[in-house]
Parts: structure tokens; C-alpha cells; sequence
């Protein structure tokens, strides 16, 4: 059987790309990876050929392509994972669809204002009044999870919305955000999590640069 293939971004920025390669890793499903560095003539002619969206991250499972970060996840917990990627129980998972939808969906004023660099060092940016209640949102929700399903991941067990909190994990340590516990203790599991170190590794291999993520 032919593995599927995961297409992403620069590990350093590519938030989106993160997501899904953090599902299949943490589940330990078998997949191959290529990349396509961001914002260069090589992603422009050659990105069409995986999604007429011409975004990443794009999954390929032999005739099947699957592009979006949550459409990709969803197709990885019914294609590998036997519905392991979310809870078995329909409040819990109703949750966590919920908070990976908003995820999604929302905060936009912190991805703009606090985009993921995964080498940046620790240092305090200005932020606006709707990137300040965004990552306010973001530690209610962290909070609020924890103390419903008792953590340490955000449903108990680890699922598609640790995956999709898990890039902000990286924002918040980068723009040295101010977070209390227990969002603090969470922030440092995501971080110290085996496939997250092993990306962030990768990210400060690369070379490449984007200025307007370099904030």
C-alpha cells in the first residue's frame, strides 16, 4: 500500500501545514512529506498541480486529494485513526469541534499581528485591542477545556483540537504572551510534545526567510 503524502509549507511558518502533520505523527500513521517553500516562484508554478485552492497543506491518499487543515484532519480520523481523533462521547466531541471550528474559523486579528515563527525569541509585541481579546479567547478556551475533561490535552486524551491549538502554542511563546495556569502548563505540554520538538527542529534547519512573518 502506497503511503499518503502530506504537502506543507515552511515548518517555521506555516501554521496550517503543522496541524495535520501533528495528527498523523502523534497517532503514529505512516505517511511521506514534501514541501513547498512559501512566497517562491517554485510554490507558484507547482502548487495548482495539488489544489485549484492553491494553499497548503494538501493530503494525497492514492486517487484521493484532501486539502484544508480541518477537512484534512476529519479525513484522517475516519481513514486511520478509527474515530480516535475525537472523543467517543458525543458532548465531548461536540466540544471539540466547536473549539476546533472557532480555531479556524477565527482569531484573526492574532494571526495577523502574531503569525507563527517557530525561531523567533521570546519578545513582547504591541498588540491591538482585537488581537489582545483573541488571545484572551484563546486561554478561556485552553482553561475552561481543562477543567471540563480534566486535561492534560484540551478533551483528556490528545485529539484533532490539540492539533489545531498547537501552532498557537508557538505564537504565544514567541510574542512572550503573558499566560496563567493551568493554560501555562498546557502551552508547555503542546511545546515539549515529541512531534512538536521534532517540527520545530526542522524549522530551525531551514533558511529561508519571510519578512512579513519576521515581526
Amino acid at each position: 500500500m502506497t503511503e499518503p503524502v502530506l504537502l506543507i509549507g515552511n515548518k517555521n511558518y506555516s501554521s496550517w501545514s503543522l496541524r495535520p502533520w501533528l495528527l498523523l505523527k502523534h497517532f503514529n500513521v505512516a505517511f511521506r512529506e514534501e514541501k513547498l517553500r512559501l512566497d517562491t516562484p517554485e510554490f507558484a508554478s507547482k502548487i495548482g498541480d495539488w489544489s485549484g485552492a492553491r494553499r497548503v497543506p494538501v493530503l494525497r491518499d492514492g486517487t484521493l486529494s484532501v486539502w484544508d487543515s480541518l477537512a484534512i484532519c476529519e479525513f484522517i480520523n475516519e481513514r486511520w485513526l478509527q474515530g480516535r481523533g475525537w472523543p467517543a462521547d458525543l458532548a465531548a466531541r461536540s466540544f471539540g469541534r466547536a473549539i476546533a471550528s472557532e480555531m479556524h474559523s477565527g482569531f484573526a486579528a492574532m494571526r495577523t499581528e502574531m503569525p507563527m515563527n517557530v525561531r523567533r525569541p521570546p519578545r513582547v509585541v504591541a498588540l491591538s485591542a482585537n488581537a489582545q481579546i483573541d488571545v484572551q479567547r484563546v486561554q478561556q478556551i485552553w482553561m475552561s477545556s481543562l477543567q471540563r475533561f480534566g486535561g492534560p490535552w484540551l478533551l483528556g486524551e490528545f485529539s484533532i483540537a490539540d492539533a489545531f491549538y498547537a501552532p498557537v502554542a508557538w505564537r504565544f511563546h514567541g510574542y512572550a504572551s503573558a499566560v496563567a495556569a493551568p493554560a501555562l502548563e498546557y502551552l508547555e505540554a503542546l511545546i515539549a510534545h515529541s512531534s512538536m520538538q521534532q517540527w520545530a527542529s526542522a524549522a530551525h534547519a531551514e533558511i529561508e526567510r519571510l519578512p512579513q512573518d519576521d515581526l
